[in-house]
């Protein structure tokens, strides 16, 4: 009964246990992700620690100390900003991200990108502006 309940506010996709939803660059989803699915649409603001994943439709703002993955199947209206996010379905919107942005070949962005890494696969699309910025390294300095 409670694998019903998950599925109809879509926390469970009815496929086996194991099964992943999506397998981002092969490494899967985090296994504490929260998960919003396919048959969710929400807005909001997501603060915090931790990871998430959308496959359905958000509005807002996401803000967090973690994984973001956007599924395939998810439209995503709203400014990220995160640790690292995987770009899979639709997102309008500035994504900032201290760490690495995947945009994988289904995946669409039409917003402004920062990042200190970037890697987009063949057939993904970017509309916007796309700054790279390394982290600064603290100077080491000998006295003596």
């Amino acid at each position: 009964m409670f694998k019903g309940i998950k599925r109809f506010f879509g926390f469970d996709s009815g496929e086996e246990e194991g099964d992943l939803f999506f397998e981002p660059g092969g490494s899967g989803t985090p296994s504490t992700a929260f998960r919003a699915g396919e048959r969710l649409s929400i807005k909001g603001e997501v603060v915090g620690e931790g990871d998430l994943e959308l496959a359905g439709c958000f509005e807002g703002t996401i803000n967090i100390q973690g994984t973001v993955i956007i599924g395939d199947h998810a439209e995503v209206d709203a400014d990220i900003t995160a640790s690292r996010i995987v770009v899979g379905g639709k997102v309008r919107g500035n994504l900032n991200a201290a760490g690495r942005v995947e945009i994988l070949p289904q995946g669409v962005l039409t917003g402004n990108l920062k990042t200190g890494s970037l890697a987009a696969a063949d057939g993904s699309s970017v509309k916007g502006e796309i700054f790279i910025e390394r982290a600064v390294r603290p100077r080491l300095e000998v006295t003596g």
